[in-house]
């Protein structure tokens, strides 16, 4: 592969990156936060490109096998095919992740008040409900099933990126919209209610929320969630 095609794959890289960090594509495979580490790794892939292309009219060596073109396939499916987030078929063969919280603050005034499905579930579990008597909530997350027919809000938790994703299960009672798909967004307003239940695949609290109202969304931008 001499200089001038190692330029372009350089910047075709490098600008797949600045897309995916200016567009929020990004979302699909880090959390929020690493969003100026990718927008700083494209352009110094684009940089470099640069560089590289100033000398590309030097002599070169030999040439690298015509089958290095294959380097560039991922990128256009970087483009073209990016994968959808994470949804049921994830969630439920996976243990649920609730966390202590590292400090269980007041929650602010007014009802309903809105919360992040791991906010709710660590209060729920870890706090044993106390922050939540007498409040009402706002949850929003996608829809699963577990083999009983019982039906969760989850979402997906990351510490990192997409592949250590983790899911935060909140059962579902009372109000449930009685026809309800998998991986559809729901966004549910309730209360903390009952004792929580074992996750049968990682043995994990799962907290329920009794349902008052209920209506689907669209997806969130970010569908994931992080502890920071």
């Amino acid at each position: 592969m001499n200089r001038a095609v190692q330029a372009v794959l350089l910047f075709l890289v490098g600008s797949v990156l600045l897309h995916a960090g200016l567009s929020g594509l990004y979302l699909r495979y880090v959390k929020a936060g690493l969003r100026p580490l990718v927008l700083l790794a494209g352009v110094v892939l684009v940089v470099a490109a640069v560089a590289t292309i100033r000398y590309a009219r030097r002599p070169a060596g030999h040439r690298g096998p015509r089958i290095a073109w294959l380097l560039v396939l991922p990128v256009f499916a970087l483009i073209l095919a990016a994968p959808p987030a994470l949804g049921s078929y994830s969630a439920m063969r996976a243990g649920t992740a609730v966390t202590a919280p590292r400090i269980v603050a007041p929650l602010p005034a007014g009802n309903p008040v809105r919360l992040t499905v791991i906010d709710y579930a660590g209060r729920a579990v870890y706090d044993h409900g106390r922050s939540l008597a007498g409040r009402t909530v706002t949850l929003t997350g996608f829809v699963a099933f577990d083999q009983a027919g019982t039906p969760y809000l989850i979402r997906m938790l990351l510490n990192c990126c997409a592949a250590d994703a983790q899911p935060v299960k909140v059962g579902l009672t009372g109000r449930v919209p009685p026809v309800l798909q998998p991986d559809s967004w729901l966004e549910v307003t309730g209360t903390v209610t009952g004792e929580p239940v074992k996750d049968p695949v990682n043995g994990g609290a799962i907290p329920f929320v009794d349902v008052g109202q209920a209506r689907p969304v669209p997806q969130p931008a970010d569908p994931y969630e992080s502890l920071g």
